[in-house]
């Protein structure tokens, strides 16, 4: 297999390579399927009779005017045999192997037959293999003959199967062998090309044919651009970030010394509207680029702690779930995307639940709310960037619409799934669903 280990022919030659071998696999399985053909023999009583039959018929046929030799060969055939007179040689078919040894017999009882130019052949090899042939007369004409019941003694049945079979299904074993180890790097390509978007960077290994190597060594180079327009374009929005917190903080600072009350809050309420849009965006915008390493974090402590500062702060919060649970996962990311749901749902209900269950599988995190929910077929657009339901929600929230987004994209970077869903009761469930973890 060294030769398909970094080939120097395209896609399409190993194709045809592939190909060429099966054919000569085959070709050589049907030479061997005629050459047992050939080697058939009947019992020596067989022979001693076909071939006097053979001779007496010549002779008889022979004595008859052309015009007779038809109804002459009729006459002459019995129930083991069927006779024919015809003044040309009909094609022989392919596919009928040639009975060498056979013929050998006939000419050891009756050698006048050699100089007939005496052929046989074994028609439909397998289970009605019948035998056939023909012999030269002395003007040219040709005496043909066929036995009418199927040869005994010839297991061919069961080899031909067994020979046609057998290199038929080595044939599709082999090909697919070989063509899995042709296509091995496009399915190396199919798997990174889906990682794409949704974690590190892995460069593909360059190998396979000419045309597949030229595609991976540009999904490589693709990949490296796509990298360095999100590290430009995180490095720009960090920039802007910080050059747009700069001026709010002068703007905050200037605000606290006007002597309007209304004038002062109103434009402190819009300051922290703006760096609640521009928080919401960053984290939203430089979270594929997010360097934070995963922890072992206690998901039990963490979802109780977010329960416990909503209380804190006045509202109706309850976390339901066991005392620890540790997992593997980005601490500062998956927290905020907690902090997003159970923010979302105080802002639309008066009441959250934050449940914690642990199964067999992995985990799952259920944040409710006793809001008026979002509609059925709205679920699914409203974890899309920068959309709003109006109609469902209340238009005072600050930010882009960005929250779900983001606890979308936390929840994605540790393999997990969030769906949204209405309660039986009433109120929006959101649910996390994390995978299991290796154990080490």
């Amino acid at each position: 297999m060294t030769f398909l280990r970094r080939p120097a022919v395209g896609l399409l030659g190993q194709v045809l390579a592939i190909l060429l071998l099966t054919m000569v696999i085959e070709f050589g399985a049907s030479t061997l399927l005629y050459e047992r053909a050939s080697s058939f023999a009947v019992r020596d009583d067989e022979a001693n009779r076909l071939a006097e039959h053979l001779v007496i018929s010549r002779r008889l046929i022979a004595e008859r005017p052309p015009t007779e030799r038809a109804a002459m060969a009729a006459e002459l055939t019995t129930d083991r045999y069927v006779l024919q007179w015809g003044d040309t040689l009909p094609a022989i078919p392919a596919i009928a192997p040639a009975l060498d040894e056979m013929q050998r017999q006939v000419f050891e009882w009756e050698p006048s037959l050699a100089a007939t130019d005496l052929w046989m052949r074994l028609q439909s090899p397998g289970r009605r293999s019948v035998v056939s042939g023909g012999l030269r007369l002395d003007d040219g004409s040709w005496l043909f003959f066929r036995t009418r019941q199927p040869v005994a003694n010839l297991n061919l049945s069961f080899e031909r199967i067994a020979l046609a079979m057998v290199p038929a299904i080595a044939l599709m074993l082999l090909g697919a062998l070989l063509l899995g180890r042709v296509l091995l790097p496009l399915r190396r390509l199919a798997t990174a090309a889906d990682r794409v978007g949704h974690g590190a960077v892995e460069h593909v290994e360059e190998d396979g044919p000419g045309e597949v190597r030229r595609v991976i060594t540009a999904f490589n180079r693709m990949q490296d651009r796509i990298q360095a327009l999100i590290a430009g374009r995180t490095q720009a929005l960090a920039a802007v970030g910080h050059d747009l917190r700069t001026p709010l903080a002068r703007l905050r600072l200037r605000t606290e010394a006007l002597a309007q009350a209304d004038t002062r809050d109103a434009i402190a309420h819009d300051v922290a509207e703006m760096e609640a849009m521009i928080t919401s965006l960053l984290a939203f915008l430089g979270g594929a680029a997010d360097p934070e390493q995963v922890s072992i974090v206690d998901l039990a402590v963490l979802c109780a702690t977010l329960a416990d500062d909503a209380e804190d702060r006045g509202r109706t919060a309850h976390y339901v779930g066991p005392d620890h649970c540790e997992w593997r996962l980005r601490r500062v990311g998956f927290k905020r995307a907690l902090a997003n749901l159970v923010e979302n749902a105080l802002h639309y209900g008066d009441a959250v639940t934050v449940t914690l269950l642990i199964g067999q599988p992995g985990v799952t995190i259920r944040i409710e709310d006793d809001g008026p929910g979002i509609p059925d077929d709205e679920l699914e657009h409203v974890l899309e960037p920068f959309v709003r339901l109006d109609a469902a929600r209340a238009r005072d929230t600050v930010g882009f619409g960005l929250g779900l987004s983001i606890v979308q994209l936390a929840v994605a970077a540790e393999g997990g799934v969030l769906t949204l869903s209405n309660r039986p009761g009433g109120g929006l469930r959101a649910q996390i669903e994390l995978p299991p973890q290796e154990t080490k």
